[in-house]
C-alpha cells in the first residue's frame, strides 16, 4: 500500500499473463510519473494457473504502489474490472489489458483528454492493430452490428483502455458484458463519454482468451438487454441535496 492516498487507480484484469507482468507495471510506473500524481496499480488475478499468482506476490512485497486481488475462480474480465472498481481508491480509475497491446504511455494523453473536455470518461479506439486478420475482422463486424443496433456513439467497445471518473461507475451492476457495455451505460445515464485514437502493440507473450465464436451468439442476447436497460432504466439522480 502507498503512504499516500491515490489520485489514480488502474484496474487491469489478469489471467495467465506471467510474461508480461512485470514488463507492464514498469511501463505504468514511467507513464503516470508523467501523470504526476499518487497512483495504486491493483492486478485482479482471474485464478490463474500459470505461476501470474505467485509473481504478483512477489512484486507486491518491493512495490508499495501495487495491490493484488484473486478470484477463488475464473469468473472473466467483467468479473474482475468490476471487483476492480469496488477496490479502487483513486478519483481516477484507468482500465486496460495485462497483454502489453495497450500502450502505457498514451495515458497522459488520455489524461489530458479528459480534463480538456470535462468528461467522465475517456475509451481508447484502437488505431493500427496489430491483431491477426481473423480478430480484426471479427471484431470490425462486431462493432458494426453492435453500432446499428445500440447506435451509441461507440466506435471500438473490445477496446478495455480508459479512464473514468471513479463517481461514474459507482452504482454499476454486475454482468458478464460489463466491460463491452461500460460506456453504453454511462451515456445512457447522462456522463459524458469521449473517445480518443490509441496506440496498439503486437502480443509478445501469452496468448488471447478471446474469438469469434465466444462472443457472437451472447453478444445478441447482450446487446438485447442493453437496448431493454435503455428504455427502462432509473436516472442516477432521482434526489435533491437536502435530507431532513
Amino acid at each position: 500500500m502507498s503512504e499516500s492516498t491515490p489520485e489514480i487507480s488502474v484496474v487491469i484484469p489478469c489471467f495467465n499473463e506471467v510474461g508480461n507482468l512485470e514488463p507492464l507495471i514498469g511501463e505504468l510506473e514511467a507513464a503516470l510519473g508523467i501523470v504526476g500524481k499518487p497512483f495504486e496499480i491493483i492486478y485482479v488475478d482471474d485464478c490463474s494457473t500459470d505461476g501470474s499468482t505467485e509473481k504478483l506476490a512477489e512484486l507486491v512485497k518491493t512495490k508499495p504502489h501495487l495491490r493484488r486481488l484473486r478470484h477463488l475462480r475464473n469468473l472473466g474480465q467483467s468479473a474482475a474490472i468490476f471487483n476492480g472498481y469496488s477496490r479502487a481508491r483513486g478519483s481516477y480509475v484507468i482500465t486496460m489489458d495485462a497483454d502489453l497491446q495497450n500502450p502505457p504511455s498514451d495515458i497522459p494523453m488520455m489524461f489530458k483528454k479528459l480534463q480538456d473536455e470535462k468528461a467522465d470518461a475517456v475509451c481508447g479506439v484502437r488505431t493500427g492493430r496489430k491483431d491477426t486478420l481473423g480478430k480484426k475482422i471479427s471484431s470490425k463486424l462486431a462493432n458494426g452490428i453492435r453500432g446499428a443496433f445500440l447506435n451509441d456513439g461507440i466506435h471500438d467497445a473490445g477496446c478495455t483502455f480508459r479512464i473514468v471518473r471513479r463517481e461514474a461507475v459507482r452504482n454499476l451492476i454486475a454482468f458478464r458484458a460489463l466491460h463491452r457495455f461500460l460506456p453504453t451505460i454511462l451515456r445512457i445515464h447522462g456522463y459524458k463519454v469521449v473517445e480518443v485514437p490509441i496506440s496498439h502493440r503486437a502480443r509478445v507473450s501469452g496468448v488471447s482468451k478471446y474469438g469469434f465464436g465466444n462472443r457472437f451468439w451472447v453478444g445478441i442476447i447482450d446487446m438485447l438487454a442493453m437496448r431493454w436497460y435503455r428504455m427502462r432504466h432509473l436516472p442516477t439522480v432521482m434526489l435533491d441535496d437536502k435530507f431532513e
